[in-house]
């Protein structure tokens, strides 16, 4: 007998994907004709009434997304889950199959998931499913569900004799962090992790700002889905780096409020459990202050250094050298400070100094850490970032674009000097690269 319980899931529960056995075993077109002979409680099929809003198929896993017209409250919403999966492994058998994975979500008149269950395959009684019933969990709360499809973080990350886990592949982490919010940070690990694939490195990108990812808008990956292969979020390959960002498993539009446990969770299954495969560097995009987040990354990864973002005044910097500090506390070098938004230059290439440049620079001296660069503001920087292309940054044409790229060059080059230099401190040695 079947148990179920409602499931509180991500807006934007990843697509199942895995290499089985049984390529053939399932596909949009026979869900979709599968769940035409579903009858709801009024005579109409699931399709018939519209109320299947999405299917996606890859290699015996699939996600349906389903809204039951008006009227019809939560109490058929399991029943129907059932009709709909004997309906589906019945299709599948039909053409030799086998259902892996099979998860049915309901939505509301928003969009939000307001019951759903996932089946997998192990039970060969009668459907060749069995359940997976899971807790009730308040649509509402604050609390970080692991994402679905999964596999174990641990065993991915090679964890050993209690040691924190270390990110195999994955030869330097570098943190970008911020005292106060709205300094640039995101657009500065976002620029920096470009600059570094340009040369020919393998990036990846990590935008860890659980509270605020702007990653989804920056890098244009609002109509791309989100993947799981082998139990292994696929990081999205865009601009020449890979990129994993929360902003792609929830709904945009609903605020996450979660306590530092939450976060916590949330940032190591991203960190842990995505598929980074071989790079040279992650760039990892820290929310900002001095919270949860960094704490939990000072403890599970190995950091080659932090880069500390800051505007030119003096409140921004007051909490700049409070991130600077954090970092040396957590025994993280800190490779140097930026200074953001440091001047603005005009599409005719006339520099205006918005915010009183060279504060940053001014800080760096007095805290004895490298300063890498001044970036400046400019509306190509701007209309580069809304539309999801950081890669015209490099390339600007104008008067205004050409000493932007300029001074991201300039940051690109000392931060991966600071890197070799922090590299060489701890013992290691310079490797030389023939391209």
């Amino acid at each position: 007998m079947n148990e179920w319980g409602p499931v509180l899931l991500p807006r934007a529960l990843v697509s199942l994907t895995s290499v089985m056995s049984n390529p053939v075993s399932l596909s949009k077109a026979v869900i979709s004709e599968a769940l035409g002979s579903v009858l709801l409680p009024d005579g109409q099929t699931l399709i018939g009434s519209d109320s299947v809003r999405s299917v996606v198929a890859c290699d015996g896993y699939a996600t349906v997304k389903l809204r039951l017209p008006e009227g019809m409250g939560p109490k058929l919403m399991p029943p129907i889950a059932e009709s709909a999966r004997v309906a589906i492994v019945a299709a599948a058998g039909q053409i030799g199959g086998r259902v892996e994975s099979l998860t049915i979500e309901f939505l509301n008149g928003h969009g939000d998931v307001v019951h759903g269950a996932k089946f997998g395959a192990g039970d060969t009684k009668k459907t060749g499913l069995e359940t997976g019933a899971t807790k009730s969990a308040p649509l509402t709360g604050p609390g970080h569900t692991p994402i679905v499809g999964l596999a174990g973080g641990a065993a991915r990350a090679g964890a050993a004799d209690g040691k924190p886990p270390v990110l195999p592949g994955v030869r330097k982490v570098i943190a970008v962090g911020a005292g106060k919010g709205g300094v640039g940070k995101s657009t500065i690990s976002l620029n920096l992790a470009v600059g570094l694939a340009r040369r020919g490195h393998a990036v990846g990108l990590l935008d860890g700002d659980i509270y605020g990812p702007s990653m989804p808008t920056m890098l244009g990956l609002t109509d791309l889905e989100t993947v799981v292969h082998q139990g292994m979020l696929q990081p999205f390959y865009v601009h020449g780096i890979k990129c994993m960002t929360i902003g792609k498993l929830v709904d945009p539009e609903k605020p996450l409020i979660w306590r530092g446990p939450m976060a916590h969770g949330a940032f190591k299954q991203l960190t842990e459990q995505t598929s980074w495969g071989e790079l040279d560097y992650l760039i990892i995009d820290l929310p900002p202050g001095t919270g949860d987040v960094s704490l939990t990354m000072a403890q599970l990864l190995p950091v080659a250094g932090a880069v500390v973002v800051c505007t030119p005044q003096r409140v921004a910097q007051d909490d700049a050298v409070r991130a600077a500090k954090m970092f040396k506390q957590l025994n993280i070098e800190v490779l140097g400070v930026v200074e953001n938004m440091s001047y603005f230059v005009g599409d005719d290439g006339k520099v205006y100094d918005l915010f009183g440049r060279g504060g940053a620079e001014a800080m760096a001296q007095r805290l004895n850490v490298p300063f890498l660069g001044a970036v400046p503001i400019t509306t190509s920087l701007r209309i580069n970032c809304d539309k999801g292309n950081p890669t015209a940054n490099f390339v600007g044409k104008d008067e205004s674009g050409a000493q932007l790229a300029l001074a991201l060059e300039g940051l690109v080059t000392r931060t991966e000097d600071q890197v070799a230099l922090a590299d060489m401190r701890g013992g290691g040695r310079p490797v030389l690269k023939v391209s």
